[in-house]
Formats: structure tokens, C-alpha cells, sequence
């Protein structure tokens, strides 16, 4: 009996020996099979939540459906050399100069487009390309070409350029009303002619103005890395589809700080298909200088609320004169829309066709008054100025 339970103890020791070594090496040999399908069954379940068969770690796909849209622009413009006194003299010429009169220079600069139609067609800055002699445009695969202008709107600093080629990679326009802040973004370029640059960051604000860029101002703000060389260039979602274009940082030293600005999609759109339809952008003009109210003014005008504009400035002989606008009137709605600021006001006007008659809304001496008032063509701007003005 006694060498039974010595076998016995000597089982159940060899037993415990070999459980604790599996245990210790290879611990899944003692998972049930259940878990593992149960495991795998999770695992399956969260991949397809995403919709693509795995998590979104890379953003690769959005880069190469808009790479290929977004070109580098080179522009050359002729600088006048202001011509030496003694140039007139043939001796003392050949010492301070190779000829009378100023000697040209050439100038450089950089920046990006992108492509927005198959035919050749390619936005990008105006002050990209401003008073540029020469445009050429290197495409995303090297090849180089010439281009043309097409049109410029300073205003809101977009510009149209043509290539003579077909069939190119035009970039697909996002929606921007699905856009909110917090979504990812991705800014492509080409930052100090390092070539072909993305970055990635995140809308930080929809609708900023009063920024004193443009006149006519409604920037998707971004921590996206933008610097110099990338204006003109995209601003893309997540599915490489055009949100803006890159146009302005705030820095004090030059380079990116976290803060740029890009034109929105719906600006772009309105503005690139008038340019390519008459060359240029026709907006409404009323002829006056507004001004913001101020709690200061509203309380001087004695203002229940501070919406609306005043007329700080009227154009002698425009629109607003002969319609009897005076000033410190309060404009109050335009073609009975409400004005909210200068901005507002900036933004309706604009949108009103030349020729046009329209009812304006003004609060003189604490008394409603309508006004009839035709509709002016807004004077072109060679480039847009720092404030905001009518």
C-alpha cells in the first residue's frame, strides 16, 4: 500500500512540474479555444467599423489622390537698375556701366498652384504670380511647361493660369459645409522650393476675417505647417479632395508658427469659374466707407444694439450720394439683407449685379429710412488693400 501512494505522489509531482514549465514557456498552450475564436471575432468586428479593413494610421491615400494636382510655379519679372550719372560718358562708362540709361535685372520667385480643370487650367495666389514676365509651372512628375494668365483677383488674392496641355490631374472640390473644426487636414506645397512638401494638422477655426489680408476675407484657419513657397498650394481632407488654398501664416519670424490661413473651397469656386468666364470678377459697388460700431459709438449714436455699419465716407457722384446716403447713417439691411459688420456689408454688396436697383435701410437721427439705390460696378484694385473698405 505504502509503494502505491509513493507512485502516486511521484505522478502528481512529475504532473505539477510539467504544468508549471508549460505554463512558464508556452502559457497559449493552456487557452481554451473558445477565447481565441472569441478574440478574433472582436478583432474583426472594429476593423470593419472603419469602413477599410484597418485602422486609419496613414493619411497616404489623400496625399496621392492630391499630389499629383498641385504644381510648382517659377515666375521671372525684369527689375530696373536705376541707370549711373556718369553712363552718358564713354570713358567713366566703361568703368560704372555697359551702357546708358537703366540695365535690367532679372528676379525670382516661388510658389505653388493647383489644378483645378483637365484642360490646363491652374489656381493659385495672385501675389504668386503678380507682375511676373514669365510663368512656368513644374507638374508633379517633372515635366516642365510655360503658362499664361488668365485673370487675377487681387481682392481676394486667387489667380487663373493656363498651360497648353491636356488631360491633367485636376483635384476633386470637397463640400465645405461637412467641414468643422478638428478635422485633420493636409497642406501641400512646395516650402522654400524644397520641392514637394505635405504636412498634416487640423482646422482651428471656419469664418476668420478681420485679418486685414484681403478685402474680402472668410479663411479656414490651420495648424497644418505652411510657409513661404506653399502659397497657392492645397488644402486637403482626408480624402484628398480641395478645402482651400494655402495663402497666409501669421509669424513673427518667418516661418510657421501654427498658424495659417487658407481661402475656402466656395470662395475658390465662385472666384475661378467668374475668371475664367470674363477674365476677371464683377462685384457691386455702392460708394462708401463703412465702419464698424464700436461699443464706444453705439453708445454716443445712443444704439440698442451694435449691428449694422456707419457710413464714415461717401464717393462724391457714386451710387450712395445720388441715392441720399449721408454720413454717420447706419446702414441697416441691403436688398433686405440684414448687416451685421463691415464685413457683412462688404460681402453683400459684392454679390449685387451693376445696374441692379436695390432697396438699402439706413437709421438717421434714431429714424428708419428706405432708400432706393442702383447698384455701381466695384473699381478694379491693382492689389488688395491692408483694411477692409468700400
Amino acid at each position: 500500500m505504502r509503494r502505491l501512494w509513493l507512485l502516486f505522489a511521484q505522478t502528481v509531482t512529475v504532473a505539477l512540474a510539467l504544468w508549471f514549465i508549460v505554463a512558464t514557456l508556452k502559457p497559449e498552450w493552456l487557452t481554451r479555444s473558445p477565447a481565441v475564436l472569441q478574440l478574433a471575432s472582436s478583432t474583426v468586428s472594429v476593423r470593419e467599423a472603419d469602413g477599410s479593413g484597418k485602422p486609419q494610421t496613414s493619411y497616404r491615400e489623400a496625399s496621392q489622390q492630391a499630389m499629383p494636382s498641385v504644381v510648382n510655379i517659377f515666375t521671372t519679372k525684369a527689375a530696373r537698375k536705376p541707370a549711373h550719372p556718369f553712363n552718358d560718358d564713354p570713358l567713366l562708362r566703361r568703368f560704372f556701366g555697359d551702357g546708358p540709361g537703366a540695365q535690367d535685372e532679372r528676379q525670382f520667385s516661388l510658389g505653388s498652384g493647383v489644378i483645378v480643370s483637365p484642360e490646363g487650367y491652374i489656381l493659385t495666389n495672385n501675389h504668386v504670380i503678380e507682375s511676373a514676365d514669365e510663368i512656368e509651372v513644374a507638374l508633379a512628375d517633372g515635366k516642365k511647361v510655360n503658362a499664361k494668365l488668365v485673370g487675377t483677383d487681387p481682392e481676394t488674392d486667387l489667380a487663373v493660369i493656363k498651360v497648353n496641355l491636356r488631360d491633367l490631374p485636376s483635384i476633386t472640390l470637397a463640400r465645405l459645409d461637412n467641414t468643422r473644426v478638428g478635422d485633420v487636414v493636409l497642406a501641400i506645397g512646395n516650402p522654400f522650393g524644397v520641392g514637394q512638401t505635405v504636412t498634416m494638422g487640423i482646422v482651428s477655426a471656419l469664418g476668420r476675417n478681420h485679418m486685414g489680408i484681403n478685402t474680402f476675407e472668410n479663411f479656414i484657419q490651420t495648424d497644418a505647417a505652411i510657409n513661404p513657397g506653399n502659397s497657392g498650394g492645397a488644402l486637403v481632407d482626408i480624402h484628398g479632395h480641395l478645402l482651400g488654398i494655402n495663402t497666409a501664416i501669421y509669424s513673427r519670424s518667418g516661418g510657421s508658427l501654427g498658424i495659417g490661413f487658407a481661402i475656402p473651397v466656395t470662395t475658390v469656386k465662385t472666384v475661378m469659374e467668374a475668371i475664367i468666364r470674363n477674365g476677371q470678377v464683377v462685384r457691386g459697388w455702392i460708394g462708401v466707407e463703412p465702419q464698424d460700431i464700436t461699443p464706444e459709438l453705439a453708445e454716443s449714436f445712443d444704439l440698442k444694439k451694435s449691428s449694422g455699419t456707419i457710413i464714415a465716407g461717401v464717393v462724391k457722384g457714386g451710387p450712395a450720394e445720388k441715392a441720399g446716403i449721408r454720413l454717420g447713417d447706419i446702414l441697416l439691411t441691403v436688398a433686405d439683407q440684414p448687416v451685421a459688420d463691415t464685413v457683412s456689408m462688404l460681402n453683400l454688396v459684392a454679390q449685387l449685379k451693376p445696374g441692379e436697383k436695390v432697396k438699402l435701410t439706413v437709421l438717421r437721427k434714431s429714424q428708419e429710412a428706405t432708400l432706393d439705390l442702383v447698384v455701381g460696378r466695384r473699381p478694379r484694385m491693382k492689389q488688395a488693400p491692408q483694411q477692409e473698405g468700400e
